[in-house]
């Protein structure tokens, strides 16, 4: 539980998994035409919105089905009306939020496929099971591609590494090559000119 104050927004961010099923409920307290007007909104990090139900008060179901794997935000706006004074204004809200199996009624497919109790259980229990492989699935993937773009990047690395001590080889041998040139020109020119001075000068 927590307070959504006043003009001001609060999110709460969750991770769902592609197909994934999802039951945002949330209980506000107070009450419509109390001064306070509170507005859900459900996106994810896709862009999509989910929902946005308006001025609430009381109990709200919300549910969806994602697209992708992704992260979602619920998020409370408290918009305080002009017309009514609140000293404090401030609105409670309890917010639950169940993912796949858990967010799947039931009482209803109990019902609707005349399931004994311990079936649907079992049922349950089975999808859970499933959900959990998926996302032990999900997450090897998932290290499977970090550790090849690691041992990309350290390949690359090693091979620049290589490239930029090859090219500082080359460059101070260049440098070598040159001033032994410049210095035997140097050296030639000095010769040069003491041979080609006229004794009488002196």
């Amino acid at each position: 539980m927590f307070a959504a104050h006043g003009q001001h927004e609060r999110c709460i961010r969750n991770f769902v998994g592609q197909d994934q099923l999802v039951m945002v409920t949330a209980i506000v307290s107070g009450q419509k035409g109390d001064g306070q007007r509170v507005n859900m909104h459900i996106k994810d990090a896709l862009g999509n919105d989910h929902g946005r139900p308006k001025d609430i008060a009381g109990e709200i179901r919300q549910t969806f089905t994602s697209s992708a794997d992704t992260a979602f935000d619920v998020c409370f706006e408290n918009q305080l009306m002009n017309s009514h004074a609140v000293a404090t204004p401030s609105r409670s809200i309890e917010l639950d939020i169940d993912i796949g199996a858990d967010a799947r009624d039931w009482s209803s497919i109990q019902a609707q496929e005349k399931l004994k109790p311990i079936e649907k259980d079992l049922r349950r229990i089975e999808e859970m099971v499933a959900e959990a492989v998926n996302e032990m699935e999900y997450l090897r993937a998932r290290e499977q591609t970090l550790r090849d773009t690691n041992e990309s990047t350290n390949e690359r690395v090693k091979w620049f590494a290589f490239g930029t001590m090859g090219m500082l080889i080359g460059l101070g041998s260049w440098q070598v090559v040159y001033l032994r040139a410049y210095f035997r020109y140097v050296a030639a020119a000095a010769a040069a000119g003491v041979g080609g001075r006229d004794p009488g000068v002196d």
